[in-house]
């Protein structure tokens, strides 16, 4: 309760650091596109990713599916991969890597 009580501080007082910064340029009543984003560092520090839940999920969360990983495989090889956007996955996999 504690982290996520801490966690809305933070983030409102973000907000009011972003909303209240005034610009000398701009009028007082306008806000660009600027003035509101965040470095991408500053939001992952206090943005968590959710946790998946169930055991299903974390499963395929770690082991892929065999196509996923043929896909991955063209995908590192650079001629299979140009290949592949031309012709095809399957055809493009079958002639460098054989039958799948």
């Amino acid at each position: 309760m504690r982290s996520l009580l801490a966690l809305l501080i933070v983030t409102l007082a973000l907000a009011a650091l972003c909303c209240c910064e005034k610009d000398p340029k701009e009028p007082s009543g306008s806000l660009s596109a600027d003035s509101i984003k965040i470095k991408k560092e500053v939001a992952n520090a206090f943005v968590k990713r959710q946790k998946r839940s169930s055991l299903y999920e974390r499963y395929f969360e770690y082991y892929k599916n065999p196509m996923e990983q043929m896909h991955e495989r063209c995908e590192n090889y650079p001629p299979c991969d140009y290949l592949s956007d031309q012709i095809g996955f399957s055809l493009a996999y079958n002639r460098f890597f054989g039958r799948y």
